[in-house]
């Protein structure tokens, strides 16, 4: 039987206006304990054009705190779940993180992002009636299993820069 796998903390302060989640993270990520760590993940790539700074060649620290400063939240919709690998479609007996106390908790959260399908499946059913006060957006994944290209996804990432 596979083992549990369990999310990271959210990357939150009350400045926050737009809260971006993922599903789980993946195997590279859950190995280094940080957040898209896979190198072909495109998530720094596309989350840069609306932070407006380029996060991906700058430490981990300093990109969360780069994210924090543009006013953008990370976390994921699953909090634990089992799964072989990093694929979202071989997740199991998932159970979800409380998206909706912590976007309350944020007062001046104005969007909630979805990073892929799984995602957000499972953040909308985490979030029940209070998803009504914020804007929903869905995005295309920036896993590399995704392979539409980075050309392709990014319309929908730079779009985030609205809510900032």
């Amino acid at each position: 039987m596979e083992p549990r796998k369990h999310s990271f903390p959210p990357v939150v302060d009350p400045a926050v206006r737009l809260l971006v989640l993922g599903s789980l993270p993946g195997e590279r990520s859950l190995a280094e304990q940080r957040y898209y760590a896979h190198p072909q993940n495109q998530f720094w790539r596309l989350i840069s054009h609306a932070a407006g700074r380029d996060l991906a060649p700058i430490p981990y620290d300093a990109r969360l705190d780069a994210l924090l400063a543009a006013r953008i939240g990370l976390w994921d919709a699953v909090a634990s779940a089992t799964r072989p690998g990093s694929t979202d479609a071989a997740l199991r007996d998932i159970e979800g993180h409380d998206i909706a106390a912590l976007a309350v908790s944020l007062p001046d959260l104005r969007a909630i992002a979805f990073n892929g399908g799984t995602a957000l499946r499972h953040g909308l059913k985490q979030l029940g009636e209070t998803a009504a006060r914020y804007e929903i957006v869905a995005l295309p994944s920036s896993s590399p299993l995704h392979t539409i290209g980075l050309a392709a996804k990014l319309p929908a990432w730079e779009g985030l820069r609205r809510f900032l």
